[in-house]
């Protein structure tokens, strides 16, 4: 057999390195990749047709929405748009996470 809960930890510490250097070579906007379509999905539902143009629109979006908050929020300055990205993607991510916690507790 099989250790199931080493497996788990080396897959979940595999995908985090996976992650984490996705973002690193990426920049902080590549994070909106990441957290626009969970977000989508939390939203308007698992139907894959529509998840990716609902995820296309929505991450356009926000940042347009990013870009303007970063422009107009310590003018005449200019805040770097990954701010705004990571003070967005950080809480959506301890969602998601809060609620496949709740998920697996009660099934």
């Amino acid at each position: 057999g099989v250790n199931v809960q080493k497996r788990k930890l080396m897959i979940l510490t595999a995908g985090s390195i996976l992650t984490g250097a996705a973002v690193a070579v990426s920049g902080t906007i590549g994070f909106v990749g990441l957290v626009i379509p969970h977000l989508s999905r939390l939203l308007w539902g698992p139907d894959h047709r529509h998840l990716l143009p609902l995820s296309i629109i929505t991450g356009s979006g926000f940042l347009i929405l990013a870009d303007l908050i970063s422009r107009t929020i310590i003018s005449p300055t200019e805040l770097p748009i990954g701010v705004i990205t990571a003070l967005f993607g950080a809480p959506v991510f301890a969602l998601i996470l809060l609620q496949r916690k709740r998920t697996e507790r009660s099934g």
